[in-house]
Parts: structure tokens; C-alpha cells; sequence
């Protein structure tokens, strides 16, 4: 059980509005760029500001945000014929490089250390890997946990608002971080296996 299992019921609500942007004209790969392009805005905020309580806290609502934006691409384009193989590409390398860049901005955070978010970042990349390879083998995209996608959202936004307000303890932030780096490869290995299945 994952964050992942709630897709449905988000995407339930969010259709609509998908129905209004294609409606508009807009299309998947602009809701997918502009997903990105908030990631980085994030991500730099967060370093700019050296992990400032103010741009700590704006990130919960920037992972949602995000989120939102990530499951209104793929019914706009499942739902209303707009798939595109440059929309794949950019699908998963726009996830890689905003989970990458928002992961590595943990080390702007006063008690992480770049080493932590550097291993997290790491392994987040490599489970989205052997995800896409269950495509390449012929078993479908895989998304299995424990730390898929919607998961490090999670795990980065509770981080992000505990240590905005100040209320995480002091010296549990690399710990945390580590954690949650190690929960990548048990997602990785579940991938594989059942990616092999």
C-alpha cells in the first residue's frame, strides 16, 4: 500500500478540470513542462535561501500543486487521445529531474548533509529506472513502493513543513533523510521482481 493507490480517486476529481484545459487548448506536454518548471522554482528557492523557514513551507503546496499537475497530463492525454512518444519522454524526465533537483535542495537544510540527499536523490532515480524497464520488457511501466513517487512527495513535504515551523528535533534530519534514501532500494528491488513476473 502506497500514496500511488490513491491515484484514482485524485484523478476522479481532476477531471474536469482536464476536460476545461484541453477545452482551452492547452496541451499535455505544457501541463508536463510547467509541472517542471515549478519544481525548479521550488528547488531554488529552498537553496537560495539556504533552507529558509518561508520557502520550506511554500513546498507542501508546491508538491501538491505538482502532483496535481502530474495526474491532470496523463488524463489529458490518455482520456483525450493527446499521447505523444515526445510526451513520454518528457513524462519520465521531467519527473527524474524534478524529484532530483527538490531531493538534492534537502541539503540546503540546516542538520542534512548533501551526502544523505545526494544517496536519496540517487536512489530515487534509480527506482523510477527500474520502473520504466518493466515497460521495456514488456511488463508495463511498474510504480510499486515503498518510496514510489507520491511517496517521496509525501515524505518531502512532512519534512519540509516540520522543519519550516521548527518543531523537527534537532539532529533527526540526516537520519530522516537517510531513511527515506533506503526505503528507494526496496522499491527498486520490487520493480524488478515484478517487472520479472
Amino acid at each position: 500500500m502506497t500514496v500511488y493507490d490513491l491515484k484514482p480517486a485524485f484523478q476522479n476529481l481532476l477531471r474536469p478540470l482536464a476536460g476545461r484545459l484541453v477545452q482551452r487548448g492547452i496541451t499535455p506536454n505544457a501541463v508536463t513542462l510547467a509541472a517542471l518548471a515549478l519544481s525548479l522554482l521550488a528547488a531554488g528557492a529552498v537553496a537560495l535561501g539556504g533552507g529558509a523557514a518561508w520557502s520550506l513551507l511554500a513546498l507542501p503546496i508546491v508538491l501538491f500543486v505538482r502532483m496535481a499537475l502530474n495526474a491532470l497530463d496523463g488524463i489529458m492525454a490518455k482520456e483525450y487521445g493527446l499521447t505523444s512518444r515526445l510526451g513520454a519522454y518528457l513524462n519520465e524526465l521531467g519527473d527524474w529531474l524534478s524529484d532530483t533537483v527538490l531531493i538534492l535542495a534537502l541539503a540546503f537544510v540546516p542538520g542534512v548533509s548533501l551526502w544523505s540527499a545526494a544517496l536519496f536523490a540517487l536512489g530515487a532515480g534509480l527506482s523510477e529506472f527500474a520502473g520504466v524497464l518493466g515497460a521495456a520488457v514488456g511488463s508495463g511501466r511498474r510504480y510499486d513502493g515503498p518510496m514510489g513517487k507520491s511517496d517521496r512527495a509525501l515524505f518531502l513535504g512532512v519534512f519540509a513543513l516540520l522543519s519550516g515551523l521548527g518543531i523537527l528535533p534537532a539532529g533527526w534530519g540526516d537520519p530522516l533523510v537517510g531513511l527515506a534514501a533506503a526505503l528507494t532500494l526496496p522499491t527498486a528491488w520490487n520493480r524488478v521482481r515484478g517487472g520479472l513476473r
